[in-house]
């Protein structure tokens, strides 16, 4: 009998060994202010919508955005400003551009004259110039359809310090009354001169024009008046080159729309296709949604990224234009998506735009914590999640000691955030709804980044994409998996 439990014992002691148990994480908020967002970018006080002015200098990304300093509500846009070396930590530096009386200042871009075309710098000091829409918010009101005109600023000290062009607007409108956001980029001719391409939003299409010097500007073509989402009107474009997974040459347009996303209100769509002797010309008339979720809006990409970071930076604004001015935060509105890598993938033939969450965001992670459970705490407000999918469907739900939850699925080809419990929602009638994204190929794995007001999640490392904000009542404190997740992770975000 004494022979038979000694020979027990180390069985017992293997079985027990071979159950892992989960370390005990506890909770502790890093929430200073009721949804101020932890790591994505925040104004510190007033009002925020569109990234503008997206342009890399000397280590620094510079983050421009449209900006009321003087209420949490829209009102006369300025251009905010905050700089970062990591596209984590964010710099507020004082408001770039103010109104004047040409009208405010809407949405553009900002590019790095490096040769001096402008002739607003010197050859050893060549300008940053912001390329904007000057919006006569009085005119608008009267039966002009010129209130929208095209202008420039520059700046020679590092964008510290800003001078608007004596003879704004370089582009007069002609008389349309939607006519604006102009995203500029640089290109190389056949005969290997170089010439300014801006791509303007225009009414429900996009008219691009070609420049010398950002001063001077010529129509060359229009496009997408038959084609793409038509619920709204166009915004805040953005004309881009990639590599297919062949190594083919392709050009990618980004167009923001409101309304008429995928989950009304606003979205951006984009095309894909060839930029030949300045024609966009589209492969096919599919209407492709760069987010699936309700809230990354008007998105751009950074322009003069070094060539050895091979990649595309595209930020967006998180929120929607049905309910932006009403959610409720109180001494600020709005916060930009995380930033994230654009590239072509292929689905079956299929060209599609992956999302990738930037890799500087991994330098967030503080604390991993490996989970064999369907069920653990979450250590903070700011998490990532990371998990590998199984079988062809799926569930994550987040919950906190009132009951409210928000649900992450994929079932019967659909990926769903179901934010219909998922905390105040009185403050717009459909904000509380559940929003679902078709996925036709297969889901490997799934990376999820919570914030304090926010959830981004991202499948296949960003081949599908949906970004949602929200407010619980109180934060996030339980997650729970189906079995169909394994190698569940989470990690304690901190700055």
């Amino acid at each position: 009998m004494n022979r038979l439990i000694l020979l027990l014992i180390p069985v017992c002691f293997l079985i027990i060994s071979g159950c892992q148990s989960d370390p005990e994480i506890i909770f502790q908020s890093s929430v200073t202010e009721e949804y101020r967002p932890n790591y994505h970018f925040t104004p510190e006080s007033g009002w925020m919508n569109d990234p503008n002015g997206l342009v890399y200098l000397d280590d620094e990304y510079h983050l421009f955005y449209q900006f009321y300093p003087d209420s949490t509500v829209w009102g006369p846009m300025h251009w905010g400003h905050a700089v970062s070396r990591d596209l984590v930590n964010w710099e507020s530096l004082p408001t770039a551009l103010y109104p004047d009386s040409l009208g405010y200042i809407f949405s553009g871009s900002a590019v790095f004259d490096a040769e001096n075309s402008s002739g607003l710098g010197t050859k050893e000091n060549p300008p940053l110039v912001a390329i904007f829409t000057h919006h006569n918010a009085e005119e608008a009101e009267t039966s002009s359809d010129t209130f929208q005109n095209q202008s420039i600023a520059f700046s020679l000290d590092k964008g510290r310090t800003w001078e608007k062009y004596s003879q704004n607007p370089v582009l007069k409108n002609p008389g349309i009354r939607d006519f604006r956001d102009p995203k500029v980029s640089q290109i190389t001719n056949p005969d290997g001169s170089k010439s300014w391409i801006m791509t303007l939003a225009v009414l429900d299409h996009i008219n691009f024009y070609s420049s010398p010097d950002l001063k001077n500007w010529s129509l060359l073509s229009e496009f997408g008046k038959t084609i793409g989402a038509h619920g709204g009107v166009w915004e805040c474009p953005d004309l881009l080159p990639f590599k297919t997974p062949a190594g083919e040459q392709k050009w990618v347009l980004l167009v923001s729309i409101n309304p008429g996303g995928p989950q009304n209100g606003s979205a951006t769509q984009y095309f894909i296709g060839d930029f030949k002797n300045g024609e966009f010309t589209p492969d096919d008339t599919m209407i492709r949604w760069i987010d699936y979720g309700p809230d990354n809006y008007a998105g751009v990409t950074w322009s003069n990224l070094p060539t050895e970071q091979n990649r595309t930076l595209f930020i967006g604004w998180m929120s929607n234009w049905l309910y932006a001015n009403v959610v409720p935060t109180k001494a600020w509105r709005s916060a930009m998506t995380v930033p994230r890598a654009l590239s072509l993938f292929d689905v079956d033939g299929t060209l599609l735009l992956k999302s990738a969450p930037a890799i500087e965001l991994e330098k967030l992670r503080s604390e991993e914590f490996e989970i064999n459970q369907t069920e653990a705490g979450l250590p903070s407000e700011a998490v990532e999640l990371t998990a590998e999918v199984k079988s062809d469907s799926f569930s994550m739900t987040l919950s906190n000691e009132l009951g409210e939850s928000v649900i992450i699925s994929k079932e019967n080809g659909l990926v769903s955030i179901d934010r219909r419990n998922a905390g105040k929602s009185d403050f717009q009638r459909d904000f509380a709804a559940m929003h679902s994204a078709p996925m036709s190929w297969e889901a490997k794995e799934i990376r999820i980044f919570l914030d304090a007001s926010s959830i981004e999640l991202f499948i296949n490392d960003g081949e599908l994409v949906m970004t949602s904000i929200l407010f619980p009542t109180s934060p996030w404190k339980n997650v729970a998996v189906s079995e169909s997740l394994n190698s569940l992770k989470i990690y304690n975000l901190k700055k």
